[in-house]
C-alpha cells in the first residue's frame, strides 16, 4: 500500500488471504516517497516466492503501475479514495489507464476484498486445494442469496406477487 493510512481498506484483502490460508506480506511502499524501496520490492518479489502483487494507492495512485513496470508478476491495483482524492476518480484512472505492455488488473474503488479474491483465484490456477476452497467460497455466496430469497418470501406487501 502507498501508506499506512491505506490499511483500513487493504486489510480487507489480508482477511481474504488469511481465510484462504495464503501467506502474504504487508508493506507500505510509496511510488513517490520511497521509490527506491518500491522498485527493489517489485524487482525482487518473484525471486522471493511472491506470485501476485496487490498494490493499493490513493490520489495519483502510481504504486500499482510502478510495480507492474518492474516485475514479471501479475499486479492487482486497488484504487483508494484518499483524503486528497477527487472522489476516487484520480485513483481509479491512475491505475486503470496503463500504457500498452504494463497491465494492471484493477478492482473497484476501495475494493481490496475483491483484490484478495482475484489474487486467490490467480494462485488457484496452479493449486487444486486452493481451487477447492474458492469453489466452496463461491458456493457459499450463492447459498446466501438463496437464503435471502427464502427470507424475502415472508415479506408481505399488498401488491407483491411472489
Amino acid at each position: 500500500m502507498g501508506s499506512t493510512s491505506d490499511l483500513p481498506i487493504m486489510e480487507k484483502a489480508a482477511k481474504v488471504l488469511d481465510e484462504f490460508c495464503i501467506p502474504f506480506e504487508i508493506n507500505a511502499l510509496s511510488a513517490h516517497r520511497t521509490p527506491h524501496q518500491a522498485a527493489e520490492f517489485a524487482r525482487e518479489a518473484h525471486a522471493r516466492g511472491i506470485r501476485v502483487i496487490i498494490a493499493g494507492a490513493g490520489g495519483a495512485a502510481h504504486l500499482p503501475g510502478v510495480m507492474a513496470s518492474l516485475t514479471p508478476l501479475p499486479v492487482i491495483g486497488v484504487p483508494i479514495k484518499a483524503t486528497i482524492s477527487i472522489d476516487g476518480w484520480d485513483s481509479i484512472l491512475s491505475i486503470l489507464q496503463m500504457p500498452p505492455g504494463i497491465p494492471v488488473a484493477t478492482v473497484g474503488l476501495d475494493a481490496a476484498q475483491n483484490a484478495g479474491i482475484l489474487a486467490a483465484q490467480i494462485l488457484a490456477t496452479g493449486d487444486n486445494e486452493l481451487l477447492k476452497k474458492i469453489v466452496e467460497y463461491k458456493d457459499g455466496l450463492a447459498k446466501k442469496i438463496v437464503q435471502a430469497n427464502k427470507e424475502l418470501e415472508t415479506v408481505k406487501f399488498e401488491y407483491k406477487t411472489n
